[in-house]
Parts: structure tokens; C-alpha cells; sequence
């Protein structure tokens, strides 16, 4: 679709920024956050031709009926910009920025060049050279460009540190305020960017979104916003999607199954509670907890069976395709990515027992240090799951829609397998037939693609929720 420009340059100058940061006489002061380094148009595409590439795939044509006819086109723009690691120290991350192209007042602000923003949090993702802006290959940054940006949103989708070009060799994963820090600095430097360089610029809307892992740094960036930022930016609307909110209670079930009496006569045996992918996303939290809070274990024998304690630590995010992970004996051989515990599981019991039996445990620790519902929104707030979603389970949903209100904010929340009578009369009927398609696309009882599958369908529905703000 839209292939990018060599950044060959904008490596080098990211380690001859981040050697000034670190000068030898200890003098130099790091690069201010959200520091440019460097920006450029990257590709184009008018609505036609972004029309046009859609209509080559199945996939892009399911797309098509979900997000309706592209009435603009794309600009991608890509930054590479300064922020701050968990440590405080400065890293190099990059964002992109999918800005409308062409004549339709929706393209322009009605002509006033002002339009409103989206920024989107992307999904858990192992691969180091993730980049949003590379439009032709990465399919989340073509639902986006689709679902938002050919509806006249200007979409910022930072690719987080430890992804592309960023200096930072892992991924602080399910760290809320890192992760907060990195988007509002992909956001400045995104915004200095488009003021400066191009013909339609960041109007006064602001809506957040982003989905699963992209669907807690949504909320973790309302939060960090609305609390620490409120002289620079004011959130219009929030609509995470299928995200581990209830991080605190979500880490808890996961690590329940060998429990007495959890998972009793439960075919999956010990495993029972662990949601799918657990074997991927785990390494992840340790390693991102462990290298931002120090405590998570003494060291990685005492969280990993053999032979993973050994690769487990540097494993993600990489370019290596997970499946020759599995053969090289980094990953459990197991397809449904849950054989977390038990003979050839990933996790020792050691370390599992002692997140229920220590009060001190660091990694229950940081599990409720990032749960999210802790705060009272300023801007709206609007969800999406589905119920039967075996990755990221409904009730980290459902417990921040209760949350909330109980705060007194009313929060919509879509249950894609919701009753859809039900919907229609909460929801509206524009809602009652996304969930009425997703239903009729992936019918009962084949819901272990939930999560994936879910992504459009909930896209479509938040960005109807800010439609009725514009």
C-alpha cells in the first residue's frame, strides 16, 4: 500500500543524540522529551488508490464493509522523537501520523485545515520492527488508516519504545505510566510536526483509543492526561477496546489454575485459568516489570523453568517468527500458547505460589500497580469486547464500566456477544448491527478468535461514539 522511505539517517542521528546524553564529562543534558529527530512524508495515497488496495485482499475487503468507502485519502508522516525509559533515562521512540488527504469537507475541517485527532494505541506485538507507518504491510495501521484517518481523523499511532528504531532494546510492556510518558511525547513531537509541516494540523478534538495491550495504554493515557498534562492537551473522549484493565485481578486468575480446587476435572488440567498466548505475553511482563521495578525475581531461574530461563529475559520483542522460537526451545511447544505451568511449562511453581503467598511479592505488586481503575475520567468514556474473549477476559470490561459509574460517569459499553435486543434498546441500533455482524461472521460456538476478530468491529463502534462529539 504504502511502502516507506529509507530512515537509514534517522538511526544515526538517534545514537549520536543519545552519545551527547551520555558524554564522557557527564555534563551534557539529555535531549528534552518529545525532541524531533527527525520527521518526513513517508508515502501517499488518495482515496482512490487507498480504495483500490483495500479491494486486493479478502481481508481489505471485509475491511471495506466494516469501515465504509474511503472519503479521504492518506498522508503518512513518520517521527522519531525523545522520550524517557522507566529508568528516566533518555530513549529514541517513533509514532506515526495518518493525516486526511483531499477535497471533501471532511478532509479539510471544512476547509478550515483543523482537524479532529485520534491516537491509537496499538495490540501486543512481538516483532521489533512493528512500525505503524508502514501502512503496506502492517494490517493495524491499515484498519486505523481505514476505520479513522479516510474518515477525516488525523490518527497518531506511536510505535512505543522498544519497537522500530527505538533506541531501548525491550519493551516496558503493561507499564501505565511509561507507557503514558512515551505516547504524550509521540504526541508533541507528532503535533510540532504537523503544525510545522503540513496542510491539515491537530484541531481541538482529542479522542484516545487502542486495542488490547493498546486498549490499557488508552486508558493509562486518559489518566496520565487528564492528571499531569491538562495545561497541554484536554481528552474530548476515551474509547479503549478488549483490554486488561483489572490488571491486579486479571495477572491473579491467571496464576490460579494449580490452586487446590481451581481447575479440578478441568481437561486443560493446571492450566485452566491461563488465557491463550499467556506463554508470549508472560515474558513480556516479567521481563518489562523486572526492568522497571527491580523486584519481580532475584533472578530469571527463579521465575523459569529450564531451558527458558536462559533466553527468556532478551526474547522479545524480535524479528525472529515466534514459531522458530518454538523450535529453537525458547517457547513451549504448545499452539494455544497456555502451557504456563506443569511439566514443560514455562513457570516454575516456586515463583507462582509465592505470588499467593507472600505479601511482598513483586510481581503481584506490580500487577495491581498497573491496574487502571483508579481514577475518575474528565473527558467520556466508551468500551468494546466480547464476552468470550479467551485472551484478555470480558470482566476487565465490565469491572471498569461498574468502576466508572460508580464514580458517576456513564459508560457504553458493547459486549459483541451481547444479546442484540438488548443492545438495540441500550445502545442504539447502529451498535446492535455491529455486534448482529460479528455474530453472523463468527457464529457460536466458535469463539477462540474473539479477540483478533473483535478489533474492527469495535473500532467501527468507538468511532461512531466520536462521531457524536465532533
Amino acid at each position: 500500500m504504502i511502502r516507506l522511505r529509507p530512515l537509514g539517517m534517522a538511526a544515526a542521528l538517534s545514537a549520536s543524540l543519545l552519545l551527547a546524553a551520555c558524554g564522557g564529562d557527564g555534563e551534557d543534558a539529555p535531549p528534552a522529551r518529545a525532541t524531533i529527530i527527525t520527521a518526513q512524508l513517508a508515502g501517499s495515497l488518495t482515496a482512490a488508490q487507498f480504495t483500490a488496495a483495500l479491494q486486493g485482499s479478502a481481508s481489505g475487503q471485509g475491511l471495506l464493509q466494516i469501515a465504509g468507502a474511503p472519503v479521504c485519502g492518506v498522508d503518512v508522516r513518520y517521527v522519531l522523537y525523545m522520550t524517557r525509559d522507566p529508568a528516566g533515562l533518555p530513549q529514541t521512540a517513533s509514532t506515526a501520523a495518518l493525516v486526511p488527504n483531499g477535497t471533501d469537507p471532511r478532509c479539510t475541517g471544512g476547509g478550515t485545515g483543523k482537524l479532529p485527532v485520534v491516537v491509537y494505541a496499538h495490540g501486543t506485538t512481538t516483532l521489533r520492527s512493528f512500525n505503524m507507518a508502514d501502512v503496506q504491510n502492517n494490517g493495524e495501521a491499515s484498519l486505523v488508516a481505514a476505520m479513522f484517518t479516510a474518515q477525516g481523523f488525523i490518527v497518531v499511532a506511536p510505535n512505543y519504545l522498544g519497537y522500530d528504531k527505538s533506541s531501548l532494546q525491550y519493551h516496558p510492556y503493561l507499564n501505565a505510566e511509561n507507557q503514558a510518558v512515551d505516547v504524550v511525547d509521540g504526541m508533541r513531537a507528532a503535533f510540532s510536526h504537523l503544525n510545522a509541516a503540513s496542510t491539515n494540523k491537530p484541531g481541538a478534538k482529542l479522542f484516545l483509543t487502542g486495542y488490547s495491550q493498546g486498549g490499557h495504554v488508552a486508558m493509562a493515557v486518559h489518566r496520565a492526561l487528564e492528571r499531569d498534562y491538562a495545561g497541554e492537551f484536554t481528552v474530548t473522549a476515551s474509547g479503549p477496546m478488549s483490554g486488561p484493565y483489572n490488571l491486579g485481578k486479571f495477572v491473579t486468575l491467571v496464576n490460579s489454575g494449580p490452586n487446590p480446587g481451581v481447575c479440578d476435572g478441568n481437561p486443560r488440567g493446571i492450566n485452566c485459568t491461563v488465557n491463550g498466548g499467556a506463554t508470549i505475553f508472560t515474558p513480556m511482563l516479567l521481563t518489562s516489570w523486572q526492568r522497571s521495578y527491580g523486584n519481580v525475581y532475584a533472578t530469571a531461574t527463579d521465575a523459569y523453568q529450564d531451558p527458558y530461563a536462559a533466553t527468556a529475559e532478551t526474547l522479545f520483542p524480535t524479528d525472529t517468527p515466534v514459531p522458530d522460537l518454538i523450535a529453537a526451545g525458547k517457547l513451549p511447544a504448545d499452539p494455544t500458547f497456555t502451557r504456563l505451568f506443569g511439566t514443560g511449562g514455562l513457570i516454575k511453581e516456586a515463583f507462582r505460589a509465592d505470588f499467593f503467598s507472600n505479601t511482598n511479592n513483586g510481581f503481584r505488586k506490580a500487577a495491581d500497580l498497573n491496574s487502571l481503575l483508579n481514577f475518575t475520567p474528565k473527558g467520556k468514556v466508551a468500551l468494546c469486547y466480547s464476552n468470550a474473549d479467551p485472551t484478555v477476559y470480558g470482566f476487565n470490561t465490565t469491572d471498569a464500566q461498574i468502576f466508572f459509574g460508580s464514580k458517576g460517569l456513564l459508560v457504553p459499553a458493547l459486549d459483541l456477544r451481547g444479546d442484540l435486543a438488548a443492545i438495540n434498546g441500550t445502545l442504539g441500533p447502529a451498535a446492535a448491527q455491529l455486534a448482529g455482524g460479528f455474530q453472523q461472521t463468527y457464529p457460536l460456538p466458535n469463539t477462540s478468535g474473539d479477540h483478533g476478530n473483535a478489533a474492527p468491529f469495535c473500532s467501527a463502534f468507538v468511532r461512531g461514539f466520536f462521531s457524536t462529539l465532533l
